[in-house]
């Protein structure tokens, strides 16, 4: 059991005034609430994840002896199963509902692809991914089917992001600094991505141009450490993961648009978080499209 524990401050960390509940994924699954108590876990390690509508959550799952190949499940809140789908190569790292009994998934391996599966696991839409393919584990992370039905994609290796059409044309892309892990389509049209091991957000524009970013540089305390999942809020202040922090480190960090440390959370375990998603602000559940 993870321990139920309050956040923490260390010097130049805000007292937070703000509270979140929130989704952790990676090698813990659990939900914290507002008072930083644990409220509920999954028995396996995750890569991404969403507490749905009617309050099920849904997980890609880690590779385990039970998914060799990764998988995804739909659990209820007493982790019952009621969506499974085992991969077939050497990782899942994404799933998303895209329809209201259809969900996409990625899968790494040799074969690196997008899919879309019904909830008999029956698979509806294939698309190959233009990646490499030396290491199946830095392909691809959290890709997301945006509103026009495409694609975007944050292949890490090839230090890219890639919007495909539903025919598996590439028809945008930005390279990035450093190895990207999330890729977040605001409803401006600009791209929000979390650079992993560069310690670093951008949010780049239609044409690529970075038009925001964050870096430890901008940060006192220097808190981020392998950047890997990111959310933009409706009130636009940016939660970003340190994925590498441990044992009392900061591990998510929430930053305004003028880079100002206004919440923090950390705990006593040695696991970090790979994503999450923000599921409230003082108490007030966040509305409308997750921005993650």
């Amino acid at each position: 059991m993870l321990p139920a524990t309050p956040t923490t401050h260390a010097t130049g960390e805000p007292k937070n005034k703000i509270t979140h509940a929130f989704l952790a994924t990676g090698g813990a699954t659990y939900i914290v609430n507002g008072d930083g108590k644990i409220a509920w876990q999954y028995p396996h390690g995750s890569r991404d994840g969403w507490v749905l509508p009617n309050d099920n959550v849904l997980l890609a799952l880690s590779q385990s002896k039970k998914y060799p190949g990764g998988g995804a499940v739909e659990v209820t809140r007493d982790n019952k199963v009621v969506f499974e789908f085992k991969g077939t190569q050497s990782e899942v790292n994404t799933v998303q509902v895209v329809e209201k009994d259809q969900f996409l998934i990625t899968e790494a391996g040799a074969k690196p692809r997008l899919i879309e599966v019904n909830r008999e696991g029956k698979i509806v839409v294939e698309i190959p991914l233009q990646a490499q393919t030396k290491n199946h584990h830095l392909q691809s992370r959290m890709a997301r089917k945006l509103a026009s039905g495409n694609y975007l994609v944050p292949q890490l290796l090839d230090k890219v992001v890639r919007e495909y059409s539903p025919q598996g044309k590439v028809i945008w892309e930005v390279k990035t600094p450093n190895m990207p892990f999330t890729a977040i389509r605001l409803d401006n049209g600009n791209t929000l991505i979390g650079c992993t091991l560069g310690h670093l957000v951008i949010e780049v524009d239609k044409d690529g141009k970075t038009v925001w970013q964050v870096t430890n540089d901008d940060l006192p305390g220097r808190p981020i450490n392998d950047a890997c999942g990111v959310q933009r809020l409706p009130n636009g202040n940016t939660v970003i993961t340190s994925h590498h922090a441990t044992k009392n480190d900061v591990k998510l960090t929430e930053i305004t648009a003028d880079k100002k440390i206004v919440w923090t959370y950390r705990d006593p375990t040695k696991s970090g978080i790979h994503h999450f998603q923000i599921l409230d602000i003082n108490g007030k559940t966040v509305e409308g499209r997750p921005l993650r």
